[in-house]
């Protein structure tokens, strides 16, 4: 039983530390940040077993952390206001071509990093962005202007 309040002690912290980390940091992984969540899983697995190898130490880790997990997704399913908590919300970092720099500096997003973003969507400046969204997951969604949508019909030319 110990092995399972221990899961549990783990696992809020785990939770709590990649929501303390954000989610462009989150999204994209240096090799060092990598690295350093390899070595932390190590860290958590001693801290969780004691160094218990034994495979009933290893199932009852895992299976908490398990069913942790199925909670926290319940729980942001059956009670829709724990959600921004549980998994985050969405924010928009770009308006009308205007980077919201308040809102990317409180998400720790850099305008490189917002700029490399767009460019592997294929949108060549900002000013070409309608809105920006940095997802609850990390990722970043670029809804852009339609040049033949915002032309009105008569200033377009005749064929």
């Amino acid at each position: 039983m110990e092995i399972v309040v221990r899961a549990l002690v783990m696992f809020c912290f785990l939770w709590f530390i990649t929501r303390v980390v954000g989610r462009s940091t989150l999204g994209e992984l240096s090799t060092f940040q990598l690295v350093l969540f390899v070595t932390m899983g190590d860290l958590v697995q001693q801290g969780v077993t004691q160094q218990d190898y034994s495979v009933t130490a290893a199932v009852l880790a895992v299976g908490t952390f398990a069913v942790l997990t199925i909670l926290l997704t319940w729980i942001g399913v059956r009670f829709p206001r724990t959600r921004t908590v549980v998994h985050g919300t969405p924010v928009v970092v770009v308006a009308d071509g205007e980077p919201a720099y308040e809102v990317m500096k409180r998400e720790r997003v850099s305008l490189d990093d917002l700029l490399d973003a767009a460019r592997q969507h294929g949108v060549e400046h900002v000013r070409d962005i309608r809105i920006a969204v940095l997802e609850a997951n990390g990722q970043m969604s670029f809804f852009t202007r339609d040049e033949e949508r915002e032309q009105k019909p008569a200033d377009r030319p005749e064929d």
